[in-house]
């Protein structure tokens, strides 16, 4: 299992090697033992101690390695949006960053208010349309292809390799339509995130910053607003469902698609928050484990979990 093998000694040796490598080349000095606080079956995270604060390293599995070459785009292109960037192997999927402060989540719950993300959305609009140049070298670098244009046959065999019920596969031609409804609007399909929420933003020093990329695909740019809407933001400050009106947040997020492209921004919003959840089951997916898939698939049909 790839969580056995972030644990194993030899590759650990090799991190470590490599991560001292990276801080003498910066003229950083390591001030303690490397933690490893987070290890899961796609990723995980080293805590570095150093003269400067801690920094992070993280390792993605084979599906998600197009992280680290995401995040490199992202932070120069948009410096101001992700912490540092200290060292990045692109080939094997390894990073170096500075630390991120504390999670929007902690921030929120403190503070009692979601107004922070009036900001947090605007700004990751604009990381969107920042790399829209590099689209193109983000496909070849391995982010996943979930365009508009091969979504419906994802979704297809999807539902093959989960078995499952028949509402789903009677809902194919649904998923094939809100797909041409949606590239009517003639929005260009970006690099989206798809999983941002409150746990992925970080606060630091005043500043948001987006974390966690390795879900990222190249899709229609709202289908971000399914995870972030609906999965988050409408259960508010106690996790009520339907507890909060999303459509101001929804505004703050199109604000600065307004001042570039024409057309009901608002109505396209509408269908790609149906349509995005099935970009998140498709891209999402963990084989082998279908919970998570089903209940993004019942977003997609019911609306709620």
């Amino acid at each position: 299992m790839e969580d056995e093998r972030w644990r194993d000694r030899d590759w650990l040796a090799g991190v470590h090697g490599w991560i001292d490598g990276r801080l003498g080349e910066l003229g950083v000095t390591r001030t303690g033992a490397i933690e490893q606080p987070h290890v899961y079956p796609w990723s995980t995270v080293l805590r570095i101690p150093t003269e400067l604060g801690p920094v992070w390293f993280k390792a993605n599995a084979e599906p998600l390695r197009h992280e680290a070459a995401v995040v490199e785009r992202i932070a120069a292109r948009r410096p101001d949006a992700v912490p540092p960037l200290l060292a990045a192997d692109t080939t094997l999927g390894w990073m170096l960053m500075a630390d991120g402060g504390e999670t929007l989540r902690t921030v929120t719950a403190r503070e009692r208010d979601l107004g922070r993300w009036y900001d947090v959305l605007p700004l990751y609009a604009g990381i969107q349309l920042d790399l829209a140049g590099d689209v193109d070298d983000l496909l070849a670098l391995g982010v996943p292809d979930m365009r508009l244009a091969v979504l419906p046959g994802a979704y297809e065999r999807l539902l093959d390799e989960i078995g499952a019920e028949r509402r789903y596969r009677d809902a194919s031609r649904m998923v094939a339509d809100l797909c041409d409804e949606l590239a009517a609007y003639a929005l260009p399909e970006l690099l989206q995130h798809d999983d941002l929420h409150d746990a992925q933003v970080f606060v630091r020093d005043g500043r948001h910053l987006v974390l966690d990329w390795g879900d990222a695909c190249i899709s229609h740019p709202f289908f971000t607003l399914s995870v972030t809407l609906e999965g988050v933001l409408a259960w508010g400050l106690d996790d009520v469902e339907q507890s909060v009106d999303t459509a101001p947040f929804r505004d703050a997020y199109l604000t600065p698609y307004a001042e570039r492209f024409s057309g009901d921004l608002v109505a396209a919003a509408g269908v790609a928050l149906r349509l995005g959840w099935v970009c998140r089951a498709v891209n999402g997916h963990v084989p082998g484990d279908n919970k998570q898939t089903l209940t993004r698939l019942r977003m997609f049909l019911d609306g709620r979990p």
